[in-house]
């Protein structure tokens, strides 16, 4: 029998649990390919009591590398302010890594090397003999971009400076790899264009259509509920419910004076909290969830108003299967290919997002039209199965190309 050719793949991240849209899209795009056409191996960082995720990683790779978690105190972070290249980039150096990556591709010997997101370049020896695929969930440059576009005073400076290391750390780092692959058609265009790639081919977003299953509207006489889901230590997330709650929010209310919001998602920032207490807001915060569904499963429609970020929301999928017809703004729904008006509502101006949701709590006619649409959009072309195929077939034509 021919041996599986190898492939290495090295994640920053532990990816255990699965509370983040970068770890939810490798766990299950790697869950999907085990058992196809590579041996895979899984380098990451890993935490202390690794042993209780030890059917999870044994789910998505056949070996599994690693050396010890860390995460960088403020202190460290501040004083990466002042490195060469962006913060996040230099906090996830790390001598042990590079040394079991090393020791990894000189006793496998892969014949393929896939870096999950840019940032991983870093844990790269500088020379190797495999094919080298890059898997970058975002453009990079462009959240710290969006970042700068909405802060102001020193943060924007700041901001603005993170970017412009991106930008040269993004581009350089790219340029190493054979091949790309990107989570959207428009984000390859947005790379290819930034900085001049020969290869960037892209994939779909997956969802779990057996997780996320159909869940039926709350057992309510009205329709009240509007839910959010994500991490809650995000600046983006965070600028986001701050939009909702500042300007979105009074339109809401004045329309639909009994409408509630859930926010759900770990560590929400104590400003947030503070402000709708003091407003006497009808909001909840969960703070960190084991499920998130029966979360979900008490919103009638579910919102994602964000103004910062890149690649593509893993939420609006996980909603759209769980029946929760979706508001978005334009950067929300980024990079999906789904139709607005048809699978979910678009607006972006404050006026036009509180008109969605309020057109949305008071139809239920419409939200089960939008509903029946997503979710036969997602269970036609988006599981994860498929997605693992496409990534499979890149993979192979990079390890081919290199002979």
């Amino acid at each position: 029998m021919t041996a599986k050719p190898r492939l290495l793949f090295i994640s920053p991240r532990f990816l255990f649990p699965m509370n983040e849209g970068g770890k939810i899209r490798t766990a299950n795009t790697l869950r999907n390919l085990k058992g196809g056409t590579f041996e895979i191996i899984l380098a990451s960082p890993a935490p202390a009591g690794i042993g209780a995720f030890a059917a999870d990683i044994n789910a998505v790779c056949d070996r599994f590398v690693s050396w010890p978690a860390r995460r960088p105190a403020t202190p460290e972070r501040v004083l990466a302010l002042a490195a060469a290249i962006p913060v996040g980039v230099a906090t996830d150096r790390s001598a042990a890594g590079r040394a079991v990556i090393a020791g990894a591709i000189a006793e496998w010997q892969p014949g393929l090397i896939v870096a999950d997101f840019p940032h991983a370049t870093v844990l790269l020896p500088d020379r190797t003999e495999a094919a080298l695929v890059m898997f970058t969930h975002n453009v990079e440059a462009e959240i710290f971009e969006r970042h700068a576009g909405q802060a102001s005073g020193i943060k924007a400076l700041v901001w603005r400076d993170q970017a412009r290391k991106m930008r040269r750390f993004e581009g350089d780092a790219l340029r190493r790899y054979d091949s790309v692959i990107a989570v959207s058609a428009r984000d390859a265009e947005a790379l290819k264009r930034r900085y001049g790639l020969q290869r960037v081919e892209a994939i779909d977003t997956g969802v779990d259509l057996e997780f996320f299953r159909l869940m039926p509207p709350p057992a309510r006489q009205r329709a009240d509920t509007v839910v959010f889901t994500g991490v809650m230590d995000s600046p983006a997330n965070i600028d986001g419910i701050g939009f909702l709650m500042d300007d979105i929010w009074p339109l809401v209310a004045r329309a639909r004076p009994d409408a509630r919001a859930l926010v759900v998602g770990r560590n929400p920032a104590a400003s947030l909290i503070a402000t709708a207490r003091s407003r006497g807001l009808p909001w909840s915060f969960t703070g960190s969830v084991a499920d998130i569904r029966p979360h979900v499963g008490e919103g009638d429609v579910s919102v994602i108003p964000l103004r910062i970020g890149s690649g593509t929301r893993i939420k609006a999928f996980e909603a759209m299967a769980m029946g929760r017809p979706v508001v978005a703004t334009e950067v929300g729904i980024e990079g999906l290919d789904i139709e607005p008006g048809r699978h979910f509502l678009q607006a972006d101006d404050p006026a036009a997002f509180a008109e969605a949701i309020v057109r949305l709590l008071g139809d239920a006619a419409l939200r089960q039209r939008i509903v029946d649409a997503a979710r036969t959009r997602l269970e036609e072309r988006f599981s994860w199965a498929t997605i693992a195929q496409q990534f499979e077939t890149i993979c192979l034509g990079a390890l081919r190309r290199r002979g």
